[in-house]
Parts: C-alpha cells; structure tokens; sequence
C-alpha cells in the first residue's frame, strides 16, 4: 500500500546519503517475475509519487554533489539483471548483451 515515495523515504534515502558521503551502496530487489521490481526501481514519471527509486536517488545524488564545495566527484551506476544465471547490464548501450 505504499507509494514509491514512501518506499525511497524509508529505505533508500538512508543509502543514498551514505554515498553523498563516500560509501558504496546497493539495492537489491529480489522477487518473482510481476511481483513489482522494476516498476519500484523505474517508477513513473507521473504523478510524481511514483517515480521510481533510481530516478529518485539520481536526483538526490547530483544535488548533494551541486551543494559541495571544494570537492571532485566520481559517479558510477549500474542496474543489473540476473535472470536464469544471465547477468545484463540495463543501463548499458546493448541491454540484451549478457555480461560475463
């Protein structure tokens, strides 16, 4: 019964502001096939309560980054998929090459 709002508030807000303080993070959604992964990961764009926890932690993410004074930043992300032992990068230029 929770919007992804809700979702991001209290579960990946905390982990995003461990890497705007240099820590690596991961979300792991792990579920059956329908079950509501990629839509909580993807979301959409309206209404705006349902953007997804990646568009989301991007945002956060480059507006620490615009609030920093003084510092460099190296930002790296991936969104993998593992499905029957296929491992696919879903922000790469080929989201059907499987990865090694």
């Amino acid at each position: 019964e929770h919007n992804t709002e809700q979702i991001y508030n209290e579960i990946a807000y905390p982990l995003v502001e461990g890497v705007t303080e240099g820590y690596n993070g991961t979300i792991f959604a792990y579920g059956q096939t329908g079950s509501g992964k990629s839509f909580t990961m993807q979301g959409i764009i309206d209404p705006s309560t349902q953007k997804g926890i990646i568009p989301r932690a991007f945002e956060h993410i480059f507006e620490s980054i615009q609030c920093a004074e003084n510092a460099k930043f190296l930002v790296r992300a991936s969104y993998l998929e593992i499905y029957n032992e296929d491992i696919r990068d879903l922000l790469g230029a080929d989201t059907k090459q499987k990865l090694e």
